[in-house]
């Protein structure tokens, strides 16, 4: 089965079992486990943060940073594509009384900077108005197809929450993948942030964890809302060995998914009643439209399921495929002649 439905289903190099094996332990809650203590200090060096924090998840991490930075009842301005706001269960506002304020989200998965400063409306100004708590932005961007926002653009938008007062926060699941796909360091797309969450589970094949960086202060009070959802974890080490690995070992091979993803979005632009926006492919997400109206969705996913291939169904028509570690240069070829020879058989 070529699965290319997320890069979540990656599973961990040999490396990364080895040093799960042999990882040091500690209590880290009580700040003792010298492995996530490790991870936390190399991934705010990556990132030119003050301090970092180990969470269980990327949903976490984008919840603890909302947590700390707004407080009840204040806006999150976010893209109206945004994973916190499609995929993360409503937590910020369930949990954390916070109300999302969404504006339109470009083709590159860009927020304009005219519509964010339409959409901070300052309490003073207007009792009647929730008051502006924090931009989110996201990079790379998923509903958009994995592009990549710039230094220059990220630079815009610090322009414009500093003149507001208000915390920028970077949904950063893939950052590295954007630092890749850009080349340059991740530091570079994370200097205009006030804080960044980013996934080891994705295409760096760690097992678990995501980690949020930022100032000092910021990573104290994130440790405590981390508490507070429970997730503070004990000998949390096992998951950090294998999130040194990834970010020592995993980085520069993703350079290896964007090719894979490449060849596979050129392979469905040549199917007919396919649409698909080959400037958007510039990471490891391929997203396609179906145009053939005798055709669902749903249909085709189970269909590819049982040639061989999964892919991942967004609704409305569009699909996603994903390339990632475990998926070699044959099981993309592979994967383009199934998809077409399932496609050929559906359309007629």
């Amino acid at each position: 089965m070529i699965d290319l439905r997320s890069d979540t289903v990656t599973l961990p190099s040999p490396a990364m079992r080895q040093a799960i094996a042999q990882a040091e332990l500690g209590d880290d809650v009580m700040a003792e486990d010298p492995s996530v203590n490790r991870l936390e200090a190399l991934a705010a060096e990556l990132l030119g943060k003050e301090a970092a924090l180990l969470v269980a998840s990327g949903t976490m991490g984008n919840l603890v940073s909302m947590l700390s930075h707004c407080r009840r009842g204040a806006e999150v301005i976010v893209g109206d594509e945004a994973h916190i706001y499609h995929y993360e269960a409503g937590g910020v506002s369930a949990l954390g009384g916070c109300v999302f304020h969404p504006v339109p989200t470009g083709r590159f998965g860009e927020l304009a900077v005219a519509d964010l400063e339409r959409a901070v409306r300052p309490a003073a100004s207007d009792i009647h108005a929730a008051p502006a708590g924090v931009v989110c932005l996201e990079n790379t961007h998923n509903r958009c197809g994995g592009t990549v926002l710039s230094a220059s653009y990220l630079e815009s938008v610090r322009k414009l929450a500093d003149r507001f007062e208000l915390p920028v926060h970077l949904d950063g699941s893939r950052i590295f993948n954007a630092a890749v796909a850009r080349g340059c360091t991740v530091a570079e797309l994370t200097r205009q942030v006030d804080s960044v969450q980013f996934c080891l589970s994705k295409g760096l094949a760690a097992p678990v964890g995501s980690l949020v960086c930022g100032r000092a202060a910021f990573i104290a009070q994130a440790r405590r809302y981390r508490k507070m959802l429970g997730g503070g974890m004990r000998q949390a080490g096992i998951i950090a060995a294998a999130g040194i690995v990834a970010l020592t070992d995993m980085v520069e091979r993703l350079a290896e998914d964007h090719a894979n993803a490449r060849i596979l979005a050129h392979g469905l632009a040549e199917l007919p009643g396919l649409r698909l926006d080959l400037e958007t492919v510039q990471t490891n997400l391929v997203i396609f439209r179906i145009a053939d109206e005798r055709i669902d969705e749903t249909g085709l996913v189970a269909r590819l399921a049982e040639a061989g291939v999964r892919i991942g169904d967004l609704g409305r028509g569009r699909l996603r495929a994903v390339t990632h570690y475990g998926l070699t240069r044959q099981h993309i070829h592979d994967a383009v002649r199934i998809i077409g020879a399932v496609w050929q058989e559906l359309s007629g």
